[in-house]
């Protein structure tokens, strides 16, 4: 399936994150701490309390703090706790399963997935919360461009890479896909994962043909890359027996979410994109206190 011109993507990203707003979890979370909640595992609360991340290029020469960095190997920044922001990882499954759509004209699984993750990206980064894509080459950042940031990195993803390892700071979580390969795998990939960060969401984006099974009659089913395919004779007959399965694996990632301390949600393509990015924004802000 051909994909849409990212910027395409980033324009339709835009408008919904204008229509949500700024999301900002910290409020939420510097809140829970002041409570006695475990939360954001800061070094105190307040504006007399401090902790140190390193330094990323887009902090700027003037925010490192040279005499903690001259003890070490790297370069520090000092931030207060309540200038601490949050890191939001996004991964799209970069599969060419996933790059696909059961009519001509709609929007692929994988191009919706982008969108959502960009503009739940452009929503949080307004709010000065740090975003970028689990497994690309650049490290997360706030602000104006950190949408077409995450875009960009989630669309150089490579499908033949091994599936990204754990980042080493504790973040916040998207990981879209349609979850169709084996529920093991999917298991031994998102178990590290989410042991960094324990504020995640797995979301399904289905094509309505996959919901439904709408074929009748002689039918030629193919996977990605197969040419061949399998002809049925009466694509009919199998409905009863793929729904059956197709509500399994549902079933299946309900429990597999719950088993990482995450949340499972399941949009479809032909409902509007702004009923799933309403979702996925309220379960960060009911959780804003878990990283």
């Amino acid at each position: 399936m051909t994909q849409a011109p990212l910027h395409q993507l980033r324009a339709e990203a835009a408008g919904l994150a204008s229509q949500l707003g700024s999301l900002s979890t910290h409020a939420r979370a510097a809140s829970a701490a002041q409570v006695g909640s475990a939360g954001r595992r800061r070094s105190g609360m307040g504006e007399n309390f401090w902790q140190y991340r390193r330094f990323v290029p887009e902090d700027g020469a003037q925010r490192v703090d040279w005499r903690r960095s001259a003890r070490e190997e790297h370069l520090f920044v000092r931030e207060t706790e309540l200038e601490t922001a949050r890191t939001f990882l996004f991964w799209v499954d970069p599969s060419p399963g996933f790059a696909w759509t059961g009519e001509d004209g709609q929007v692929t699984k994988a191009d919706r997935a982008l969108v959502l993750s960009m503009a739940l990206a452009g929503s949080l980064s307004r709010a000065g919360e740090r975003c970028g894509a689990l497994g690309g080459a650049r490290s997360p950042v706030s602000g104006a461009r950190a949408a077409q940031r995450v875009g960009e990195d989630l669309r150089a993803l490579d499908p033949k890479a091994p599936f990204p390892r754990p980042p080493r700071e504790a973040a916040a979580a998207v990981v879209a896909s349609d979850f169709y390969s084996s529920l093991d795998d999917w298991r031994r990939r998102l178990t590290p994962i989410a042991a960094r960060c324990r504020d995640g969401t797995l979301l399904q984006v289905c094509d309505p043909v996959e919901v439904s099974y709408p074929f009748e009659g002689r039918t030629r089913f193919f996977r990605p890359g197969d040419e061949q395919g399998r002809l049925v004779g009466k694509a009919e007959a199998l409905r009863e027996a793929y729904l059956e399965r197709f509500e399994r694996r549902h079933s299946d990632l309900v429990q597999l979410a719950t088993e990482l301390g995450w949340r499972f949600i399941r949009h479809v393509t032909n409902v509007e994109a702004r009923t799933a990015l309403g979702d996925l924004a309220r379960g960060f802000e009911m959780q804003g206190s878990r990283t």
